[in-house]
């Protein structure tokens, strides 16, 4: 009975079950800030302070978050090359419960010390600082270092820290994933110095917010996952070393749990003999920049838009790990999307976004750096191309083995679905495709076979052009929406002369108001969706998807494919599709790499290949989504 009520002492967050309005925890805090502004006591009140710092302190956390995932800048200092899973994400949710304990700590500290806490306003002590890296070293270092070790206990490690050692990449957010009984020992360690300071009669704002701030960076720091220290540093001035830690010192105690337990001294584990030998040899190799890899897959994608251009890895995670949809909270960041946007248009060249591993082989997504608005820019037409040029050629320098080109990427009118590129630089090693063949492959096998007549708007494009030709082959009627009867009759001259008749022109669509299988790769206005009957279902191919505007009508989900179970270290969702699921095109790409074929996958679509791709995409572990 003891032991287990030692076990759920402070080792779970009271307000678990609150959800999102856990925020309101915060209620006393900005209660007392309120009051302060209405009292006129913006600048002398500790409320005001208390509330600022909070707000920075969570500000830190998340810029030290986008920074260490900006894959563009920091994948060769990477120290634990995974990447970080949705597993990680979903247990890691409530990363800042540390912030709401500790801001409900300082609320009721400040309403018992009031008195002490005002005499201490006043903007900058120069002894506060003095005092406060005396306590920090003699007491919080290695008390933290002590309490550290003490978690590490087998009966205290699998009641309360086994949970923080369970993320598997560090991330700032990992910091602050923990129990609240770690997280109390932290807070101690955190504030003595600043309380030590404050009854020796020498604190101040400066030393308050300094001192928390750069606490809450060092933490940050540590978390990183990419090492930011030159090894240089500390070969030149070895002392420097044993005083503050780095990404990679700290990511050993993180895998072997057995060593380098400090807070940011390492001279306590040195003290205390329990500095991990591969430290510094660690950090040298990585600091070198030499933890990069080639990948063997890439897929070239772009950004939709504005507003989805913050569904990234490296903006929100709590964002980019769910399918993308428009979140109001985000709106007031539009101008600073709106500078990056302009930024990427003037200088930004094709740039690593996320990755992940399949069968243990690098697959990663690169971003050409415009927006969908710019593919319709008649001239942004050169500019596009030459970014898309540039990836692949790169991607041939380096070594990867396939590269997949993206939605408007592989436009007809852009580059003739990869054609223009293929043909430019012959001698090409790595394979360009665009992917549609499998694209084709999943909208046909959404079709039940029972169906004997479709109706195809964006009949004449490079995908409604195949999946006619593969439709008619089966017998099955289909009515083909175009005004160009010249182009009509060129698709369907391709088909076998014994199918040919299966393939009809229509110029209108109340001429499929008796058809209950629409082929949809034109958008669609409400008003033409209207002509289909009830019963109707949407099978899409058209970018954005068409609105949902039938009720008595249902509507299929752009092509894609989920991918296999091995995958790895995959944390963030395709655009608008589900966790675990890639735009066919990008699947059509893995297929490719997997099976090994060394043809490129331009132009336009073997109708022959069709059930070839999709077999090879079944037998590799994907499935339909």
């Amino acid at each position: 009975m003891i032991g287990e009520m030692a076990g759920t002492f402070l080792s779970s967050w009271p307000w678990a079950h609150l959800g999102s309005f856990k925020y309101a925890l915060y209620g006393p805090m900005v209660a007392k800030a309120v009051e302060a502004v209405r009292a006129g006591r913006i600048v002398d009140s500790w409320w005001i302070h208390l509330f600022v710092l909070f707000v920075l302190r969570a500000l830190v956390h998340q810029l030290w978050f986008s920074c260490s995932n900006m894959l563009f800048f920091t994948r060769r200092r990477r120290v634990i090359k995974d990447g970080v899973d949705f597993k990680q994400i979903d247990n890691e949710w409530d990363w800042d419960n540390f912030l709401i304990m500790q801001a409900l700590l300082a609320t009721a500290t400040i309403s018992t010390l009031e008195s002490l806490m005002e005499a201490s306003m006043v903007f900058l002590e120069w002894r506060g600082f003095i005092i406060a890296l005396v306590i920090h070293i003699g007491f919080s270092e290695p008390f933290f270092y002590w309490a550290h070790r003490w978690f590490h206990k087998p009966t205290l490690f699998s009641l309360y820290h086994s949970l923080h050692h369970s993320s598997p990449v560090p991330q700032p957010c990992t910091a602050g994933f923990a129990t609240p009984l770690e997280h109390l020992v932290q807070a101690v360690a955190m504030t003595a110095p600043v309380f030590g300071a404050i009854l020796m009669g020498c604190g101040s704002m400066a030393l308050v917010y300094s001192h928390i701030l750069l606490f809450d960076n060092l933490r940050c720091m540590g978390y990183a996952n990419v090492e930011v220290f030159d090894h240089e540093l500390f070969e030149s001035f070895p002392l420097v070393r044993y005083l503050i830690y780095t990404p990679s010192y700290y990511s050993l105690h993180h895998t072997e749990k057995n060593s380098n337990f400090c807070l940011f001294m390492p001279l306590f584990d040195a003290i205390g003999g329990t500095i991990n030998p591969k430290s510094w040899e660690l950090q040298r190799e990585i600091s070198s920049g030499k933890n990069d890899q080639v990948p063997d897959f890439v897929f070239l994608a772009h950004v939709v838009d504005l507003v989805s251009s913050m569904h990234v890895a490296f903006a929100f995670r709590s964002v980019s790990s769910k399918p993308w949809t428009t979140h109001f909270i985000l709106l007031p960041l539009l101008p600073i999307a709106f500078a990056f946007m302009v930024l990427m248009w003037c200088l930004s060249k094709t740039f690593t976004v996320s990755f992940y591993y399949l069968r243990g082989r690098l697959h990663q997504t690169w971003a050409v750096p415009r927006y969908g608005f710019h593919y319709f820019l008649p001239f942004a037409k050169d500019g596009i191309n030459h970014q898309i040029e540039l990836a692949i050629l790169r991607a041939n320098k380096i070594g990867v083995k396939v590269i997949s080109l993206a939605a408007l990427n592989k436009n007809e009118a852009l580059n003739g679905g990869g054609l223009l590129f293929v043909h430019k630089h012959p001698d090409l090693r790595v394979r360009v495709v665009h992917g549609n063949t499998l694209t084709a492959a999943v909208i046909l096998n959404e079709i039940q076979s029972n169906v004997k007549e479709v109706f195809i708007t964006g009949a004449t494009s490079k995908l409604g052009r195949v999946i006619a030709l593969y439709l008619c082959r089966k017998k099955i009627r289909v009515m083909m929406l175009t005004l160009s009867t010249e182009r009509f009759r060129k698709i369907k001259n391709e088909a076998p002369q014994e199918f040919q008749d299966y393939l009809v022109q229509v110029t209108k669509y109340q001429a499929a108001q008796n058809c209950q299988t629409w082929i949809v790769g034109k958008w669609l206005s409400p008003r033409e969706q209207q002509w289909a009957p009830s019963g109707t279902h949407f099978h899409q191919f058209v970018v954005p998807p068409i609105i949902r505007f039938r009720r008595d009508c249902t509507y299929g989900n752009l092509a894609a494919m989920r991918l296999p179970k091995d995958v790895q270290g995959l944390g963030t969702c395709e655009y608008t599709l589900e966790r675990g699921v890639v735009h066919a095109c990008h699947a059509g790409g893995i297929v490719h790499f997997l099976e090994g074929w060394t043809h490129h996958e331009v132009g336009a679509i073997d109708v022959d290949q069709i059930d070839v791709v999709w077999k090879a995409a079944l037998k590799h572990g994907l499935t339909p989504a």
